[in-house]
């Protein structure tokens, strides 16, 4: 199998509208969730929200076109943008053989909001034409590669929370079987709506401490009480090894695992069998290397972060074997089917820089989540190896593993 090799970055989320600055207020413990300004969330349960900040759609689309496409595909575009600039690709790249692979877990859901009240208020001969092609999971790749003229193979991941995991690793078996020499990874998400809040909040997942948002979510805290809404994107340039070295590019880690696994569970509550068969495998894969740091899916929900502490646990035979594991969403939020594409550049980031994000808002130790979380400080590590973990509704899981070149 041909070795793969991450060599562009971006990404936009609540505390940054790129990857370098949003990777410095993450290790700061900037936390960019506050009250939604979104719509009006007055009358629900949440209110708050990890909102992306001063973001003109019109900077990545040319004004006319902003209304044809939905607002996560804004963000995944700003992201491409970003990462292509940083890959410095060669005039000559065979755009034949390079490729796109997407994902988001709901896609264009406020396109979906706005042009169903439009259906019950003004008639159905009102509907946006640009509703459809706007509002699909897969026009997420579609604009990306209209944009940038890629004609490689054009896939989606639509796996819930996993699905910017499931999308780098969609792309690297494309690389390794041949199928491209380059792709390009985008996932965003963009599901702060009415609907979206209104329907994680009918479900009891979300944090409802709407009077203390900087601290409402609170990984493997033992006062957690539901996860917190993000939105946001990320891309990676991923290509062959030898042919990143042949042209100097500047390589930012390899992906040298990945798993993947289905609880055959609960369409919502996650298992820790399943978790732990995505982990095993991808480090399997990997050739079961010295682990340095874990960025841990982290939810901040009271089953999940106990469960992916025992999976890991179980993962490297017990808890004196574990190394750090942190979750960045108490800075960003969760940001859904973007969530495994910004912690991916987070990783690759952290291990160029030897630094360990922190797990913000960690006051209260739980006894089932009894690992190192990296409490409330960035720390200096050397890192070479790191895993990131995804874990979705309907019991889909992804696990990524990087190693430092």
């Amino acid at each position: 199998m041909r070795r793969v090799v991450v060599t562009g970055m971006g990404m936009i989320n609540a505390v940054g509208n790129d990857k370098e600055s949003s990777f410095k207020a993450i290790c700061d413990g900037v936390c960019g969730i506050d009250t939604i300004t979104l719509f009006d969330p007055s009358d629900y349960s949440a209110k708050i929200a990890g909102e992306v900040k001063d973001f003109d759609p019109a900077t990545v689309m040319a004004p006319k076109e902003v209304k044809k496409a939905d607002r996560f595909i804004h963000l995944g575009l700003k992201a491409a943008q970003e990462a292509m600039a940083d890959a410095n690709l060669p005039e000559d790249t065979d755009m034949e053989r390079f490729g796109i692979s997407a994902g988001s877990g709901i896609g264009g859901l406020p396109s979906i909001e706005k042009n169903s009240i439009i259906i019950e208020t003004r008639g159905p001969r009102k509907i946006s034409p640009f509703f459809i092609p706007g509002a699909l999971v897969n026009m997420l790749g579609g604009f990306v590669s209209i944009e940038h003229g890629t004609k490689g193979p054009n896939l989606s991941s639509v796996t819930a929370c996993a699905a910017g995991t499931h999308a780098i690793s969609e792309a690297v078996k494309t690389i390794m079987c041949n199928g491209a020499e380059k792709m390009l990874v985008v996932s965003a998400e963009c599901a702060i709506t009415g609907a979206g809040v209104g329907g994680f909040a009918a479900m009891k997942a979300l944090s409802t401490n709407n009077e203390n948002p900087k601290s409402a979510s609170r990984p493997f805290d033992a006062d957690r009480d539901g996860f917190v809404m993000g939105e946001g994107a990320a891309a990676l340039i991923l290509e062959v090894y030898e042919d990143a070295v042949a042209r100097g590019a500047n390589i930012y880690g390899e992906i040298i695992g990945f798993g993947e696994s289905g609880d055959a569970s609960h369409i919502t509550t996650p298992s820790l069998d399943g978790p732990a068969r995505a982990m095993k495998a991808a480090y399997k894969m990997a050739g079961e290397p010295k682990l340095d740091y874990v960025n841990a899916h982290g939810t901040s929900t009271p089953i999940n972060d106990k469960n992916e502490t025992a999976a890991v646990k179980d993962l490297l035979g017990g808890k004196e074997n574990c190394p750090p594991m942190s979750s960045i969403k108490g800075q960003i939020g969760h940001c859904l089917g973007a969530a495994g594409g910004i912690e991916a550049v987070t990783c690759l980031m952290a291990m160029r820089d030897g630094i360990i994000p922190p797990t913000i808002n960690y006051t209260t130790p739980d006894e089932n989540c009894d690992l190192d979380v990296v409490p409330n400080t960035s720390r200096k590590a050397e890192l070479n190896v790191v895993m990131s973990n995804s874990f979705g509704f309907g019991g889909t899981n992804g696990v990524l593993i990087f190693k430092k070149i």
